[in-house]
């Protein structure tokens, strides 16, 4: 796992998030997403760096290269 980011189940129930803050990573690159740039970001988040942002994307790559994660497919 990415130094940057912690997941501890006693902060924002288990999400994870940037090390040290509440920031969830998930809204880092919902900013992201949206078109939000870096500069933007990192003022609406002021205790963040942008290295932060850089782990959040590079956890987000970890966990979208399914295919060398193991995962369980469940029928629906």
């Amino acid at each position: 796992m990415n130094d940057r980011i912690t997941i501890d189940p006693n902060i924002c129930h288990g999400k994870p998030t940037i090390k040290g803050t509440r920031v969830l990573v998930a809204n880092v690159l919902g900013a992201l997403a949206s078109g939000e740039s870096m500069q933007e970001i990192l003022e609406d988040y002021p205790n963040i760096t942008e290295e932060d942002i850089k782990a959040a994307l590079a956890f987000s790559s970890e966990l979208s290269n399914f295919e060398s994660q193991s995962y369980e497919i469940t029928a629906a």
